[in-house]
């Protein structure tokens, strides 16, 4: 009985196979051009690439013609050996196709073109061919930051440039090269810092336990008049548990929170009227355990000159959340310092054992400055998403979500 009730299936699926396939033969025999194979379409269609061994010129566009008039370009997909595709425009009357986007010097390109005869018989063209070196000496070299390693959820990514990029459509030509993904996935934009840094960040903190990537597709791409992209050493990142510690400087608390929920109350002191900690958002730099510590530093009147344990640097100026002893007796009551926020040493020891680099240090009712974005350290977090997006070349400007162009992709045409 089992074995006839497998088998009834079996036929069934061949007799549908069969009048599936007697459809396709109906079909293929009503004249319709669509049905037919694509004819080559090689005597429609120029190219502006050299023929033979010869090498394209990477300094110029990428053009297909449509030859006869009685004929259209549908469309064109162009795309090099490692994968770059090669942004491009058709004309609106099928007549021509360039490219948009630059090509990349010492690469090998292929291009597939598809027309339509006055009939809309559909044709296909394939093209190969090699792009040579540049003419242009200068080559912008790209270095991405931080180390690989693992970090907090408020670590930027960075992108140190070795030649400056001031012009709006050289930058976007770089920022589109530059390539940030991270899994979980989320939303994050670059942001030109000047014109040889960027910052990337998401328009949250990064999520616990993530993995990211970076990577430059900016190799042998034209940049610019005599500017070629160079290399640059991709780089991988991962991140640990959310950690964030808030400083109340009224309430003289810090409140040290991991993944959302509160692990640890801390007494501290913060600046003292004249030498106001900063407000705002800072992102751990580096833990530097001992530190002498001088009023030389920071140009204080008053002389100090100590050696400061458990010390974590959260701004290049010199602020610190680090062991004090001799203040204890403030901690929690009042701010006595030159700017950092101190607490006990069993205290800072806690601190610095649970805290990292790109782990978040903020600071709330403080009568200081805020922090500034840039400068002073990681100051990123205290421009809000839709500031930060105005930094970037791509995006603007433009309203948040997907770009055009995703969005095209991503939206399902009817045909």
């Amino acid at each position: 009985m089992s074995h006839t009730a497998t088998s009834r299936p079996a036929v069934s699926c061949a007799l549908l196979v069969i009048s599936l396939c007697a459809g396709v033969t109906a079909c293929g025999s009503d004249g319709n051009p669509l049905s037919a194979r694509p004819y080559d379409a090689a005597d429609q269609i120029s190219f502006n690439t050299p023929d033979g061994r010869k090498k394209a010129d990477p300094d110029k566009p990428l053009e297909v013609v449509a030859e006869d008039s009685d004929g259209r370009i549908t469309d064109v997909t162009a795309y090099d050996a490692s994968g770059r595709h090669v942004a491009g425009e058709l004309a609106a009357d099928g007549g021509r196709w360039h490219s948009t986007s630059p090509l990349a010097a010492n690469a090998s390109y292929t291009v597939r073109v598809s027309t339509e005869d006055e009939d809309g018989a559909p044709g296909r063209k394939v093209l190969t061919f090699d792009t040579g070196k540049p003419a242009a000496k200068k080559r912008l070299d790209v270095t991405f930051g931080p180390k690989q390693g693992t970090y907090g959820v408020g670590q930027p990514i960075t992108a140190e440039l070795s030649r400056p990029v001031k012009d709006k459509t050289q930058r976007a030509t770089v920022e589109r090269a530059l390539k940030v993904s991270s899994t979980p996935a989320t939303d994050g934009a670059w942001h030109w810092v000047d014109d040889k840094k960027l910052h990337y960040r998401p328009k949250d903190y990064w999520p616990a336990q993530a993995t990211v990537q970076v990577r430059s597709n900016l190799e042998g791409i034209k940049i610019g008049d005599r500017m070629w992209g160079g290399k640059a050493k991709p780089l991988t990142i991962t991140t640990a548990d959310k950690v964030v510690a808030v400083t109340d400087a009224a309430a003289h608390q810090m409140t040290v929170y991991k993944n959302d929920e509160v692990v640890r109350q801390i007494p501290v002191t913060t600046g003292m009227p004249g030498y106001d900690t900063r407000n705002g958002v800072k992102v751990v730099l580096a833990k530097e355990g001992t530190v002498r510590m001088t009023s030389a530093s920071i140009g204080a009147s008053d002389f100090y000159d100590l050696i400061v344990h458990h010390s974590v640097r959260v701004t290049n100026s010199g602020e610190y959340v680090h062991a004090a002893p001799w203040s204890v007796g403030s901690q929690g009551s009042a701010n006595v310092s030159h700017g950092c926020t101190g607490m006990s040493t069993e205290n800072a020891a806690w601190f610095y054992e649970n805290i990292r680099e790109g782990d978040i240090v903020k600071v709330v009712n403080s009568a200081g400055d805020s922090m500034a974005p840039f400068g002073n350290g990681y100051g990123d977090w205290n421009l809000d998403w839709s500031r930060w997006r105005t930094g970037s070349a791509l995006f603007g400007g433009t309203p948040e979500g997907p770009t055009p162009v995703d969005r095209a992709r991503l939206r399902p045409q009817s045909v």
